[in-house]
């Protein structure tokens, strides 16, 4: 398999001023960065065991109260109460608004409408009637007279307008495309040309102006700026560009070896607190608090646990003995004021009970008696 995978990129050569600078960088980033990252891991730390004991605990509590104060009221209120008054409102309504208009429109409405529609009718085909007989043949007597009317006046009409247009032709059209023929265009042309002469004339001038300010401006501005940022800026960027590049590197590296050292730290911080601490406490509870425990359970509490319950169970047969007690003494005392009870009736089972039942071992019906 590492026969087929692509060989690696050849690395870049590095200069001995990319060494020169890593080496003495990362060494300051790793000295400033180390307290700064085991600060950070102690806080990390900090803040989760203050999320798993104060803040969990304080939310869900938070959350439940807040339930209890908001959520479960508007529950009870929107269930209990806005509901039914909801479907009590609805009831009525439907019973004081929409059965009435129901009842209204079905009545009183549709008939009344029934009544204009016919009226309605009625009153449109008298007024077709009226139209069909009476405005048709005045209209169309009328539109013939104006047909008339507009024959004789368009034709006057036309004669007015041939001699009105014949005389602004002669009088006004004619003379003018003369003046613009023979007088206007050659004018036009001669000022036109005259004007593309001077713009000429101008852009020569102006090409020429702005070809010297362009010498002039690429000798005293463009070639010292094109010197400056060839010779000094693009060095002095590169090189902060590798500091700025070198730097970002040691920082990187120097945080990951500071959370190693921060771990290693932590975890001889831990081992430490489980030597003096959690191992102590550890031995003392297994080798003294466990054995005398279970001594105590023993010999204290396991007797006094069955003390406990011997009374206990002592105590329940006292009450129920006094219980029985009592029930005897009321019934006494309910016979002596009210008498016996009275003994249920016996009640006709429908079987025979003489020499005459029905047993297995005998026949005794009405066709096989003995």
């Amino acid at each position: 398999m590492d026969l087929q995978k692509p060989p690696p990129p050849p690395a870049q050569p590095e200069g001995c001023l990319v060494v020169a600078v890593r080496l003495p960088v990362r060494i300051v980033v790793l000295v400033l960065v180390v307290p700064v990252r085991m600060v950070w891991d102690a806080l990390v730390v900090a803040g989760r065991i203050l999320r798993d004991t104060v803040l969990r605990p304080l939310g869900r509590a938070l959350l439940w109260a807040g339930r209890a104060l908001f959520v479960w009221p508007f529950v009870g209120l929107w269930r209990y109460v806005l509901v039914p008054a909801g479907r009590a409102l609805a009831w009525l309504g439907n019973v004081l608004v929409v059965v009435p208009a129901v009842w209204f429109h079905r009545y009183v409405l549709t008939p009344v409408g029934h009544a204009v529609a016919w009226l309605a009718r009625g009153v449109g085909a008298g007024l077709g009637w009226v139209y069909a007989r009476v405005l048709c043949p005045a209209g169309h007597a009328v539109t013939w007279l104006l047909k008339g009317v507009g024959a004789v006046l368009a034709a006057i009409g036309i004669g007015v307008y041939t001699a009105v247009a014949w005389l602004l032709r002669y009088l006004f059209v004619v003379p003018a495309r003369w003046l613009y023929t023979w007088v206007l265009a050659p004018v036009a042309r001669a000022v036109a040309w005259c004007a593309r002469g001077l713009g000429a004339l101008l852009g020569l001038l102006v090409t020429g102006v702005g070809l010297a300010l362009y010498r002039t401006a690429r000798v005293l501005f463009v070639l010292p700026a094109l010197a400056l940022w060839r010779w000094v800026l693009a060095p002095v960027g590169r090189f902060l560009a590798l500091v700025a590049r070198e730097v970002g590197e040691a920082l990187g590296h120097a945080w990951r070896v500071a959370g190693r050292i921060s771990r290693a730290v932590g975890r001889v911080l831990g081992t430490l607190f489980r030597w003096i601490f959690v191992e102590p406490v550890r031995w003392v509870y297994r080798t003294v608090l466990t054995p005398v425990g279970h001594v105590v359970r023993d010999a204290v509490l396991r007797p006094v646990a069955a003390g406990m319950r011997a009374v206990g169970r002592v105590a329940r047969e006292a009450l129920a003995s006094a219980r029985d007690t009592v029930r005897q003494t009321r019934a006494e005392f309910r016979r002596m004021l009210f008498g016996a009870p009275r003994q249920p009736e016996a009640v006709d089972r429908r079987e025979p009970v003489a020499r005459d039942t029905r047993t297995l071992g005998r026949s005794t019906t009405a066709l096989t008696k003995d």
